[in-house]
């Protein structure tokens, strides 16, 4: 007999994936946040130690430093590299003495191509030209504020390229008035404090072939009273003439209108007018070696070409002439810097050594030993305010430096046919040359201030032309 169906103990529950079963959340071991926490502090202070390790390694390995020095051979600079890799072992210095003939191109390509010195000498006015290649001074050396109170005012606008200091100087130079003793004694006059008491005295100390002794267009000269006027044997024509229109209120970017024409005019009169120098002459430091002439500009280290070519010339050095100044009105001498620097290569992995170094090199001790060391009569004239000097030869230009001020004309530098300070002297040249001529001083000056133009461009240099 068939049995009724049986009910189910239970009814059938719905089967639920096990995925949506719902959970009560795990908690995570308060042990594994601690251990991930110790985990981290160990690598950050693994990290921060290797770091160390390897900086302390890096200091204590040694250092070898490529020093190109220009003027002073390696006697006088070895003491002072002996002296300093005394006091820090792991620093090895290696200087070489370069020849200033063409060492601009020399140095400029070996930094072009990487293999350029760890430090190098360069002129005030060529910071534009190797404005790619200086490493900036870093603060822990000299702080801005100290290296402006440490040096003279001109470092402001000379050694600063992107609101960053780039050189440090261990010399400072510029311009000063040599006058022949004797001829001055023989004449009664006094040494002139103006430009026009320049020229008075000039006139009256020059001496020609004429009947009566004074001097005319055709008349040789046998005795001038200074070496101004012409571009082709005026020893530092370039300063001079910069200086006259620096202390004339010219805008030496863009030279124009009557200061800079009466500039121009005032240094050309005296071949132009005055008949007291000419180009038939030999090169004015030859003619003052000679006793040949009464006055002549020139820097500090020309005293020692004067006396090796005439050791028994009598001469003294002066402060450069001024324009009339009104101390009413705040006016003040300018006078003129031409100088040396040392620099540091940008690419040298060993920079900060390197800045170190030149920091010995510019301290008040090191630069007197220089001095000392220097073998001559007088040393380089000291590049520091707080360094003195007594010297008949020396103290006019340092009398004179707080006042300097420089550009890119300067004489002597021998950055080669296509540098700066030769490429703008031969507008210069023209502009002398042309008013001599007879063009006028105004159209001179004109052409002068396109080619300026033309080349300050190059360097970002160059001023709006001024019509």
């Amino acid at each position: 007999m068939d049995l009724p169906p049986q009910p189910l103990s239970s009814p059938i529950q719905p089967q639920v994936p096990a995925s949506s079963v719902q959970r009560p959340p795990s908690k995570f071991p308060l042990s594994a946040i601690i251990m991930a926490v110790v985990v981290l502090i160990i690598l950050v202070v693994g990290f921060f130690a290797a770091k160390s390790i390897l900086s302390l390694n890096k200091k204590n390995q040694p250092v070898e430093l490529t020093y190109w020095g220009l003027w002073e051979s390696e006697s006088v600079v070895k003491p002072l590299i002996d002296e300093y890799q005394s006091a820090h072992l792991k620093v090895k210095i290696n200087y070489i003495f370069q020849s200033p003939r063409e060492y601009r191109e020399r140095l400029q390509t070996a930094l072009s191509m990487s293999k350029g010195p760890d430090i190098f000498r360069i002129h005030n006015s060529w910071v534009p030209m190797f404005k790619n290649d200086l490493a900036p001074l870093p603060p822990a050396v000299y702080s801005a504020s100290e290296f402006e109170s440490v040096f003279y005012p001109t470092v402001k606008s000379d050694l600063r390229l992107s609101g960053n200091y780039v050189a440090v100087p261990l010399e400072i130079d510029g311009l000063a008035m040599y006058i022949n003793d004797d001829l001055l004694a023989a004449s009664a006059l006094s040494v002139p404090a103006t430009w026009e008491d320049l020229r008075v005295a000039a006139k009256a100390l020059s001496v020609c072939d004429s009947v009566d002794g004074t001097c005319s267009s055709g008349d040789r000269i046998l005795i001038s009273g200074v070496a101004l006027g012409t571009a082709d044997n005026v020893d530092h024509w370039q300063d001079i003439l910069a200086i006259l229109m620096l202390q004339n209120n010219v805008n030496l970017n863009a030279p124009a209108g009557a200061s800079a024409e009466d500039a121009l005019s005032y240094y050309s009169v005296f071949n132009r007018s005055d008949h007291i120098w000419d180009s038939t002459l030999p090169p004015s430091t030859q003619a003052f070696a000679a006793g040949k002439l009464a006055i002549y500009f020139a820097p500090s280290w020309r005293v020692f070409d004067l006396q090796a070519i005439n050791p028994q010339i009598k001469f003294s050095v002066y402060p450069i002439p001024q324009l009339p100044l009104d101390p009413a009105r705040g006016e003040k001498p300018i006078t003129w810097a031409s100088y040396w620097v040392e620099g540091v290569n940008k690419k040298s992995p060993n920079a900060a050594a390197a800045w170190e170094f030149l920091k010995f090199l510019s301290s008040k001790e090191s630069l007197a030993k220089l001095y000392a060391s220097s073998g001559r009569i007088f040393g380089e004239p000291y590049s520091r305010r707080d360094m003195t000097d007594s010297s008949q030869f020396v103290q006019p230009y340092l009398s004179q430096a707080p006042d300097a001020r420089s550009w890119y004309i300067a004489s002597n530098t021998f950055d080669g046919p296509t540098g700066i300070n030769t490429r703008l002297s031969s507008h210069f040249a023209d502009a002398v040359n042309s008013v001599n001529q007879g063009r006028s001083p105004a159209e001179a000056v004109k052409t002068l201030n396109a080619g300026i133009n033309q080349v300050l461009s190059q360097y970002g240099l160059a001023s709006p032309l001024t019509p």
